[in-house]
């Protein structure tokens, strides 16, 4: 691309202006459809067969190859962006379940796409991020109400976890209000675990209790 195409491009104020010579000198059957085919282009759709199937549609009455011979010219001078690629299951799980203003725009308007094709996720997104909202403000009074209102709809994942939370539910109110926690125990247990798996046909007990009690005074 020469910097005369580029500063035309970048000091046009509508798409027409983007093309000169023989794409805006010669009338074609065509011209009424180029917006159309400009705005699908921006879409990311660029099969030929495709777009003139659909201005054909629309009324245009040329042949395939005219299309074809105007997005060979919108190929050169707009290469069409790499396709995006489509997220993961973890990825999901993790914009679920980040608070929405740690969300790039990207990504935040990629969950929006995603919960827009599904009315149960969208449901499960809004129990979980109020799940979210007891947690950090510590809100386990409010616990009960939680669960009456997701067993009002019709989530059978859900359903599980508000099963498992019933089952001690005195205890989950209390890890939502208090600020102490088990965590710190839990850490250490960790910790032993993963030393054992580390010894595991190595060595006997013995260094393992060394191991085990210099990691507990922070030395390795």
């Amino acid at each position: 691309m020469t910097l005369n195409t580029i500063l035309r491009f970048s000091r046009a104020t509508t798409p027409e202006e983007m093309f000169t010579g023989q794409w805006q000198s010669h009338a074609t059957r065509l011209d009424d459809y180029k917006l159309y085919l400009h705005e699908r282009w921006v879409e990311r759709c660029t099969v030929s067969r495709r777009l003139f199937e659909e201005v054909r549609e629309r009324g245009y009455p040329g042949g395939e190859n005219v299309v074809k011979v105007y997005l060979a010219k919108l190929r050169g001078d707009f290469p069409p962006a790499p396709p995006r690629k489509a997220p993961s299951v973890r990825d999901v799980t993790s914009w679920l379940t980040r608070p929405p203003d740690r969300l790039t725009d990207d990504q935040a308007q990629q969950l929006k796409a995603i919960l827009a094709r599904c009315p149960a996720l969208d449901r499960t997104a809004h129990h979980v991020r109020a799940f979210a909202e007891l947690m950090n403000d510590r809100q386990g009074k409010q616990v009960d109400r939680w669960i009456t209102q997701v067993q009002a709809d019709d989530l059978p994942s859900l359903h599980t976890f508000v099963t498992g939370l019933g089952q001690d539910l005195d205890a989950v109110a209390a890890g939502l209000s208090l600020r102490c926690s088990s965590g710190a125990v839990e850490g250490q247990n960790n910790k032993i675990k993963m030393l054992k798996r580390q010894m595991f046909g190595r060595a006997d007990f013995g260094l393992l209790r060394k191991r085990v009690l210099l990691t507990a005074r922070g030395r390795s």
